[in-house]
């Protein structure tokens, strides 16, 4: 199976568990975060990797950092939303929020000039994030940046084509530049742990499945170029020198990074490796990191990423913007909205009376799930409805009625705030 970040397929949530190896967001790794947000009590938040570096840094204070994106070839709909709301949720908890406008990207795969990929984001994308209540941050454009370029070309030194295909399936037709494009997405991850932007800290991405891929690519270039491993064992860990270089010299540095988060057990220079017991193997890693920075090498973290269900379409399909009729998007009108809604698949019976007798089947109901997607805050009312529905006393059009009234209060809300965002962009576009 191979995940295309491109396409537009529907995913068996419970098979990447299992073909991917990601880890499910089980309630102990966010309970005790400040205000958990719906997207986690509601779990619309189901997997990760490497969160708990990420917890590690929000419970004791330490600097961390947020890359999300967007990419600029359609308006943003609901289903965008969800990206946003987590970097808003997560700026406000101390993540520097650092946003990719995926220019290259979009002409490379969609076939946008970076000109109108310049007009759909701030127009589409960056005006409804600022309305939405994101707080100055740094947005930057890929083309732009010559950091984020620069990265690309350097790491791509530690990848070859063999597993490039591998992990995207690309074909003998796909052009160059789509080819590269997932090392334009490596540069974006990793670059805000330089110094002149969030320096070096955990990074967390938050993404829809369909963007594993790149992070897994990320994270295997990441390491390809650490001058040491870690590598847990029992109840004790293993660090490797992995080059032939300085080999005496970095154990000589690990040795006293150790010494400060644990005990040595043992040494052996022929194996280039430590092995010892240490308490903290996050702030470990972040001293190797650094002794790697002063021998010359990158020393970036492994970044941590989240991963997001997406919201269905009015149709029961996936919500796309090549599929308007059944999106919802920010820039609909109350009347275009209401539209939609009315035609909305449900989880109702075919008829009233049949719906009383038998109740409906909230969990099939494209109504229910934008409840569930922050339209409806209180969990309370949430399950009432939810309650109400599956005994019968809860009809699809008093629930339709509903979502249309909040949905008509947030657009009209969102247009007011969108109209007095673009005298504030200058705060955010670096």
């Amino acid at each position: 199976m191979i995940i295309d970040p491109w396409g537009s397929q529907k995913y068996e949530y419970e098979k990447l568990f299992e073909d991917f190896g990601i880890k499910k967001f089980e309630e102990e790794l966010w309970k005790d975060l400040p205000r958990p947000p719906f997207f986690f009590r509601r779990k619309i938040v189901f997997g990760h990797r490497d969160f708990e570096r990420i917890k590690d840094a929000i419970k004791n204070g330490k600097p961390w950092a947020l890359l999300t994106g967007l990419m600029p070839s359609g308006k943003m709909h609901f289903g965008h939303k969800i990206v946003i709301d987590q970097a808003i949720y997560y700026q406000s908890i101390g993540a520097d929020v650092n946003i990719a406008v995926a220019d290259i990207e979009a002409y490379a795969t969609r076939g946008y000039s970076l000109k109108e990929a310049e007009r759909i984001a701030i127009d589409e994308y960056i005006l409804n994030y600022i309305a939405l209540g994101l707080k100055p941050c740094r947005i930057y454009f890929q083309s732009k940046n010559e950091d984020v370029k620069d990265l690309a070309y350097l790491l791509a030194k530690k990848a070859n084509l063999s597993e490039v295909n591998a992990i995207y399936g690309f074909k003998g037709s796909t052009n160059m530049a789509h080819v590269f494009a997932p090392f334009v997405q490596t540069g974006d991850i990793l670059h805000v742990q330089m110094e002149k932007y969030s320096g070096l800290c955990p990074t967390l991405v938050p993404v829809g499945v369909d963007q594993d891929p790149h992070i897994r690519f990320c994270r295997d270039l990441a390491d390809a170029h650490r001058f040491y491993s870690i590598i847990p064992q029992d109840e004790k860990i293993g660090v490797f020198v992995k080059g032939d270089e300085k080999v005496k010299e970095l154990l000589d540095e690990a040795e006293e990074a150790i010494k400060k988060h644990g005990e040595i057990i043992e040494r052996k220079d022929d194996y280039k490796a430590i092995y010892a017991r240490v308490d903290d193997i996050f702030s470990l890693d972040y001293e190797l990191a650094k002794i790697e920075r002063s021998h010359g090498g990158y020393g970036f973290i492994l970044p941590s990423s989240t991963y997001h269900r997406f919201i269905s379409g009015l149709d029961g399909n996936k919500m796309s913007s090549s599929r308007p009729q059944y999106a919802l998007f920010l820039t609909d009108t109350p009347q275009e909205a209401k539209k939609k809604i009315w035609a909305a698949k449900t989880g109702g019976a075919m008829t009233a009376e049949e719906q009383r007798k038998h109740g409906g089947k909230p969990e099939e109901c494209i109504i229910y799930e934008l409840f569930t997607y922050g339209i409806l805050e209180d969990d309370k009312e949430l399950q009432d409805i939810y309650s109400r529905c599956k005994g019968g006393d809860l009809l699809c059009g008093e629930c339709k009625k509903l979502a249309y009234q909040l949905i008509e209060q947030f657009l009209i809300s969102l247009k007011e705030k969108r109209e007095n965002a673009r005298d504030m962009l200058k705060e955010y576009i670096s």
